[in-house]
Protein backbone atom coordinates (compact mmCIF):
# COMPACT_ATOMS: atom_id res chain seq x y z
CA UNK A 1 0.00 0.00 0.00
CA UNK A 2 2.53 2.20 0.95
CA UNK A 3 4.67 1.42 -2.43
CA UNK A 4 1.41 2.62 -4.53
CA UNK A 5 0.71 5.61 -2.29
CA UNK A 6 4.58 6.40 -2.81
CA UNK A 7 3.94 5.97 -6.80
CA UNK A 8 0.66 7.96 -6.90
CA UNK A 9 2.24 10.87 -5.18
CA UNK A 10 5.43 10.69 -7.79
CA UNK A 11 2.71 10.59 -10.76
CA UNK A 12 1.07 13.33 -9.54
CA UNK A 13 4.94 15.34 -9.14
CA UNK A 14 5.55 14.35 -12.59
CA UNK A 15 2.40 15.48 -13.95
CA UNK A 16 2.88 18.78 -12.26
CA UNK A 17 6.68 19.29 -13.76
CA UNK A 18 5.32 18.15 -17.36
CA UNK A 19 2.70 21.03 -17.43
CA UNK A 20 4.74 23.57 -15.10
CA UNK A 21 1.56 23.82 -12.66
CA UNK A 22 2.70 24.05 -9.01
CA UNK A 23 -0.94 24.69 -8.00
CA UNK A 24 -2.93 22.70 -5.62
CA UNK A 25 -5.32 22.36 -8.81
CA UNK A 26 -2.35 21.15 -10.51
CA UNK A 27 -1.37 18.41 -7.70
CA UNK A 28 -4.80 17.24 -7.87
CA UNK A 29 -5.20 16.64 -11.14
CA UNK A 30 -1.77 14.51 -11.00
CA UNK A 31 -2.99 12.78 -7.87
CA UNK A 32 -6.37 11.69 -9.79
CA UNK A 33 -4.60 10.80 -12.93
CA UNK A 34 -2.12 8.27 -10.53
CA UNK A 35 -4.65 7.08 -9.22
CA UNK A 36 -6.58 6.20 -12.35
CA UNK A 37 -3.23 4.81 -13.97
CA UNK A 38 -2.62 2.70 -10.45
CA UNK A 39 -6.35 1.32 -10.61
CA UNK A 40 -5.80 0.19 -14.48
CA UNK A 41 -2.76 -1.35 -13.89
CA UNK A 42 -3.94 -2.87 -10.79
CA UNK A 43 -3.44 -6.64 -12.45
CA UNK A 44 -0.06 -6.37 -12.50
CA UNK A 45 1.35 -5.71 -9.14
CA UNK A 46 0.22 -8.43 -6.05
CA UNK A 47 -1.49 -5.78 -4.01
CA UNK A 48 -5.28 -4.94 -3.94
CA UNK A 49 -5.59 -0.98 -4.97
CA UNK A 50 -4.67 1.01 -2.06
CA UNK A 51 -7.72 3.51 -2.24
CA UNK A 52 -10.49 0.55 -1.29
CA UNK A 53 -8.31 0.36 2.14
CA UNK A 54 -8.54 4.04 2.03
CA UNK A 55 -12.06 3.91 1.58
CA UNK A 56 -12.77 1.45 3.83
CA UNK A 57 -10.82 4.03 6.76
CA UNK A 58 -12.74 6.64 6.02
CA UNK A 59 -15.82 4.67 6.19
CA UNK A 60 -14.83 3.17 9.42
CA UNK A 61 -14.22 6.75 10.75
CA UNK A 62 -17.81 7.38 10.04
CA UNK A 63 -19.79 4.57 11.36
CA UNK A 64 -17.51 5.24 14.52
CA UNK A 65 -18.85 9.20 14.12
CA UNK A 66 -22.27 7.77 13.72
CA UNK A 67 -21.80 5.61 16.87
CA UNK A 68 -20.37 8.14 18.97
CA UNK A 69 -22.78 10.26 18.52
CA UNK A 70 -25.86 7.89 19.04
CA UNK A 71 -24.31 6.63 22.14
CA UNK A 72 -23.61 10.45 23.29
CA UNK A 73 -27.21 11.37 22.44
CA UNK A 74 -28.09 8.50 24.99
CA UNK A 75 -26.20 8.73 27.39
CA UNK A 76 -27.15 12.85 28.05
CA UNK A 77 -30.50 11.60 27.85
CA UNK A 78 -30.17 9.12 30.81
CA UNK A 79 -28.63 12.32 32.68
CA UNK A 80 -31.08 14.17 32.48
CA UNK A 81 -34.02 12.67 33.28
CA UNK A 82 -35.02 12.72 36.81
CA UNK A 83 -35.44 9.12 37.20
CA UNK A 84 -32.48 6.63 36.58
CA UNK A 85 -34.24 3.75 34.64
CA UNK A 86 -30.96 2.07 33.23
CA UNK A 87 -29.65 -1.73 33.84
CA UNK A 88 -25.95 -1.53 34.21
CA UNK A 89 -24.41 -5.14 33.26
CA UNK A 90 -21.62 -6.86 31.53
CA UNK A 91 -21.69 -9.01 28.81
CA UNK A 92 -20.00 -11.29 26.76
CA UNK A 93 -18.88 -10.74 22.74
CA UNK A 94 -17.69 -13.39 21.11
CA UNK A 95 -15.34 -11.76 18.30
CA UNK A 96 -14.45 -12.93 14.60
CA UNK A 97 -11.17 -10.74 14.41
CA UNK A 98 -8.25 -12.81 15.19
CA UNK A 99 -4.84 -10.02 14.73
CA UNK A 100 -4.12 -8.69 18.18
CA UNK A 101 -4.39 -5.44 16.01
CA UNK A 102 -7.73 -5.60 14.94
CA UNK A 103 -9.04 -6.89 18.78
CA UNK A 104 -6.94 -3.66 20.15
CA UNK A 105 -9.06 -1.73 17.24
CA UNK A 106 -12.39 -3.24 18.44
CA UNK A 107 -11.77 -3.06 22.32
CA UNK A 108 -10.59 1.03 21.54
CA UNK A 109 -13.25 1.59 19.60
CA UNK A 110 -15.56 -0.07 22.34
CA UNK A 111 -14.26 2.16 25.44
CA UNK A 112 -14.16 5.10 23.25
CA UNK A 113 -17.89 5.22 22.66
CA UNK A 114 -20.01 6.77 25.70
CA UNK A 115 -22.15 4.36 27.91
CA UNK A 116 -19.95 1.00 27.16
CA UNK A 117 -15.94 0.01 28.53
CA UNK A 118 -14.34 -3.13 27.24
CA UNK A 119 -12.96 -4.81 30.72
CA UNK A 120 -11.21 -7.95 29.64
CA UNK A 121 -9.88 -9.67 26.63
CA UNK A 122 -10.30 -13.60 27.18
CA UNK A 123 -6.53 -15.86 26.93
CA UNK A 124 -7.74 -16.96 23.40
CA UNK A 125 -8.81 -13.67 22.16
CA UNK A 126 -12.18 -15.06 21.41
CA UNK A 127 -14.11 -13.09 24.41
CA UNK A 128 -14.42 -9.54 24.79
CA UNK A 129 -16.19 -8.69 28.40
CA UNK A 130 -17.91 -5.05 27.95
CA UNK A 131 -19.66 -3.22 30.43
CA UNK A 132 -22.84 -1.34 29.57
CA UNK A 133 -24.71 1.31 31.38
CA UNK A 134 -27.88 -0.05 29.61
CA UNK A 135 -28.45 -3.66 28.75
CA UNK A 136 -31.78 -4.02 27.28
CA UNK A 137 -31.01 -7.36 25.18
CA UNK A 138 -27.37 -8.59 25.01
CA UNK A 139 -27.81 -10.04 22.11
CA UNK A 140 -29.07 -6.84 20.43
CA UNK A 141 -25.92 -5.11 21.27
CA UNK A 142 -23.19 -8.28 20.29
CA UNK A 143 -25.06 -7.98 17.03
CA UNK A 144 -25.14 -4.12 16.75
CA UNK A 145 -21.05 -4.39 17.41
CA UNK A 146 -20.93 -7.47 14.65
CA UNK A 147 -22.68 -5.28 12.09
CA UNK A 148 -20.62 -2.04 13.27
CA UNK A 149 -17.36 -2.11 13.94
CA UNK A 150 -15.90 -6.00 13.49
CA UNK A 151 -17.38 -5.67 10.41
CA UNK A 152 -15.47 -2.60 9.57
CA UNK A 153 -12.69 -3.54 10.91
CA UNK A 154 -12.41 -6.90 8.98
CA UNK A 155 -13.16 -4.67 5.57
CA UNK A 156 -9.84 -2.70 6.58
CA UNK A 157 -7.68 -5.01 7.32
CA UNK A 158 -9.10 -7.64 4.60
CA UNK A 159 -6.16 -8.39 1.98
Amino acid sequence: MAYQIGLNVLIAVLWMVLNDNWTGGGLTVGYVIGAALLFLFRKFGNQPFYLKRVWAVVKLLGIFSRELVKSGVAVIRNIVRPKLDISPGIFAYETKLTTDWEITILSCLICLTPGTLTLEVSGDKRMLYIHAMDIQDAGYLCEDIRNTFEQAIAEVTAA
